[in-house]
């Protein structure tokens, strides 16, 4: 988000923070999804509780008189900060309430000690849809009610997960809004590593790591970036040696293959 969005975005977390500490996160998460999924279809609303020309005051008390009763306190709150915040675009309003919903199904899985766990359990989601164009096709088929996507998915992974991380694979799933499945994965898992302030880092190693080597490189990382980074490892036999790291857009590369192909662009450079 940009200019006026990320001040207000900004606003809309302030009280977010507030509101969220005496609230059950899960319920949050949902009922700020389900805010968010109404501002998508409803684009008259939308542009009602966002009109930057509208007062404060004006889109506040629609916005109660719409959810008051309908969701609890601290999600109307959160809302309604956001309505009286001023926004570049109108579609940043729903973007702004599903990434606090996401914060809080992220807080939800922190308060539960499976924070690691929902990290590890999004990127291996995506790791099984990549192995699965069958399954990844039902899911992105737009003609499969989200009802049918969700017994679907319930049934894949329901009690296999935790809680948030259903809650979230659910959200991104039934309400896409205009993603694709891969980049909704990772955007949902940017915004979960970020509840700790932690960097994700995408390991590709031939075999797999022992927990203690993960530890070690962890450690590593850490130093050298100065923040924790969470480490998602991906077993991929054409590494042939070594290891790969990949932190946003660095890359460090110590893999057989990657020195073969160093050696092959030195070659035909």
């Amino acid at each position: 988000m940009r200019g006026l969005s990320r001040t207000a975005l900004a606003e809309a977390e302030e009280r977010f923070n507030a509101v969220a500490a005496s609230a059950d996160l899960g319920t949050l998460a949902e009922e700020l999804f389900a805010v968010a999924d109404l501002l998508d279809r409803e684009h008259g609303l939308r542009r009602n509780l966002s009109d930057p020309a509208r007062p404060a005051e004006q889109k506040e008390q629609a916005a109660r008189g719409l959810l008051q009763g309908k969701v609890g306190e601290a999600a109307l709150e959160t809302v309604v900060a956001a309505v009286r915040a001023k926004w570049s675009r109108t579609s940043d309003v729903p973007d702004a309430l599903e990434r606090l919903g996401v914060t809080a199904a992220a807080g939800e899985a922190e308060s539960a000690g499976k924070l690691d766990d929902v990290e590890d359990e999004l990127f291996r989601f995506g790791r099984i849809l990549a192995a699965n164009p069958d399954l990844r096709r039902a899911l992105s088929n737009a003609g499969i009610s989200g009802e049918r996507k969700q017994e679907l998915l319930t049934g894949l992974i329901g009690g296999k997960v935790a809680p948030a991380t259903l809650r979230l694979v659910t959200q991104l799933v039934v309400h896409p809004r205009g993603r694709s499945l891969e980049s909704a994965l990772e955007e949902f898992g940017w915004i979960v590593a970020r509840t700790r302030e932690r960097l994700v880092g995408v390991v590709r190693t031939a075999v797999p790591f022992t927990e203690a080597q993960k530890q070690r490189l962890a450690a590593w990382l850490r130093t050298t970036y100065g923040r924790d980074v969470h480490l998602n490892v991906e077993v991929d036999p054409e590494v042939l040696g070594g290891f790969s790291v990949k932190i946003g857009d660095d890359l460090i590369d110590t893999t057989i293959a990657g020195r073969i192909e160093e050696v092959r662009r030195r070659l035909t450079g």
